[in-house]
């Protein structure tokens, strides 16, 4: 009837209200005895050096158990189910292979994101409750985002809005949210939020307070608007932390874009599922390509650093329109970055047609999306791809790299042979094409980093390739993970 919503909200701020004067010590130091003297004691009877491969072990067991107890359903044998395990082992296998150091790469966080992983895409593909919950979510973090597009029509026409231009469309909600992160900052909400989150995550899966709090606003609001969260922190960033903060950019896409994707005619429950799973998927495959060497500010106990900029604002409105020039500034390189890698894509894209036109490669043109999706006709079979599908899902994955999310969508709406493409491969494609990893957002992840932390522009430019490449893998797990769960009539 309309009342939960507003119920659960006066509910959470009814219990921050009360935390105010109540000392939340008072129920969390129960659940703490509790736990010390239950599941702790077991954890502390097993032998240290048996933690790690039981973790694993019974990890594995949860995915065997999840992918092969549902019947068979048309392409959705267990026979392909087993292939997604496989695939998900190979990627695995390749990121320990290409770790930057294998050694020191954290096993509690990759088993424990991993896990995670699997029991959000079961939570949300299973059950109708997980779905409404973080759609709900994201609809608030696009409401939030769309108020911008009043000022769009200020300064523009009400025409402009609906368009949906990159320039009208993404742009001003960035320069918008830029500037009530800043204001938040001068109130101290923000600092407040990094620090719960940092005793939580350090807790769980022994990653910082700046990595969580990124990971978990990307899907809801963005890859720009996520890494302004941490400003004040960002000089102060380890490589690691660097890397994983680009990679989870590139991992998911925003709520922002979620109903238009929906509208395209794709699956809501497998779009909505594979945002949240990229949570921890990216924190897992991150920490795998680029394990952390350093100390870090936000791991457990945080240390908030000095904001130069933050010190400077008189009032709230102050730091307000502060954040408003910063986002033009962080827009404006946006643009920029990415009008020029597009139209460097499009220079080679122009040379390869104009050299494949001398060995009769015309239809279709030699390109770098050809290229990449026949590269990736293996990825499509580990993922569990029926046959027939292999290149048609292979192709839809390299125009998801070399172009977009939009462009590979549209196709898979639009376009033959990916109409007629299988339930199952249809909808592993979507997990697979659900993430910012291309070309474009590369631009814009240097643009916005750089622009936050200018020091740091070298530091960012070293490991964006490398966070791009884990964006892409990570996107990849849930799409794996997508093909052991799927069944017909699921997720539809």
């Amino acid at each position: 009837m309309g009342w939960l919503k507003p119920t659960l909200l006066y509910i959470g701020i009814l219990i921050r209200l009360i935390t105010f004067y109540v000392p939340a010590a008072l129920a969390l130091v129960p659940v703490a005895w509790i736990w010390n003297h239950s599941v702790f004691k077991v954890y502390e009877a097993i032998p240290a050096r048996l933690h790690q491969p039981l973790a694993a072990a019974g990890t594995f067991a949860v995915f065997l158990v999840g992918s092969f107890v549902p019947e068979e359903t048309g392409d959705n044998t267990r026979s392909n189910r087993a292939i997604s395990i496989f695939g998900l082992l190979v990627m695995i296998a390749l990121l320990t292979a290409t770790s930057r150091d294998w050694r020191r790469i954290p096993w509690h966080t990759v088993i424990g994101g991993m896990l995670s992983q699997f029991i959000i895409a079961l939570f949300v593909l299973r059950t109708h409750a997980g779905y409404d919950i973080f759609a709900f979510i994201s609809e608030l973090a696009r409401a939030l985002l769309g108020f911008a597009d009043q000022g769009v029509v200020f300064l523009t026409d009400p025409t402009v809005p609906p368009l949906h231009w990159f320039i009208s469309g993404v742009v001003p909600p960035i320069i918008f949210f830029v500037a009530l992160v800043q204001m938040a900052y001068y109130f101290g909400f923000i600092q407040w939020f990094i620090g719960k989150f940092a005793v939580f995550f350090f807790w769980a899966l022994r990653v910082s307070g700046a990595e969580a709090v990124v990971a978990a606003a990307t899907p809801f609001i963005g890859q720009g608007e996520s890494a302004m969260l941490i400003r004040p922190f960002m000089p102060h960033l380890t490589m690691a932390e660097l890397h994983q903060i680009m990679a989870c950019g590139f991992a998911t896409i925003a709520g922002s874009v979620l109903v238009a994707y929906i509208g395209l005619g794709l699956n809501p429950q497998a779009l909505v599922s594979s945002c949240i799973m990229s949570i921890p998927a990216s924190l897992a495959v991150s920490k795998m390509r680029y394990p952390e060497t350093e100390d870090t500010l936000t791991s457990g106990e945080v240390i908030i650093p000095k904001d130069a900029e933050a010190e400077e604002s008189v009032n709230a409105l102050h730091a307000f329109t502060n954040g408003a020039w910063l986002g033009i500034k962080i827009g404006g390189t946006i643009v920029a970055c990415i009008l020029c890698i597009i139209a460097l894509v499009g220079l080679i894209n122009g040379l390869l047609g104009w050299w494949g036109r001398y060995w009769s490669i015309t239809n279709p043109e030699l390109s770098l999306q050809l290229i990449v999706g026949y590269l990736l006709y293996p990825v499509a079979w580990l993922l569990g791809v029926p046959n027939q599908d292999l290149r048609a899902v292979g192709q839809l994955i390299g125009t998801k790299i070399i172009i977009n999310e939009y462009a590979a969508f549209s196709d898979l709406t639009k376009l033959e042979p990916f109409i007629s493409m299988a339930a199952r491969s249809k909808v592993i494609a979507t997990y697979a094409c659900c993430g910012f990893g291309n070309i474009g957002s590369l631009g814009i992840q240097i643009g916005v980093l750089s622009q936050i932390a200018p020091k740091r522009s070298g530091d960012v430019l070293k490991v964006a390739v490398s966070a791009l490449f884990s964006g892409v893998l990570a996107t990849l797990t849930s799409a794996s993970i997508a093909g052991m769960l799927y069944t017909d009539g699921i997720g539809s």
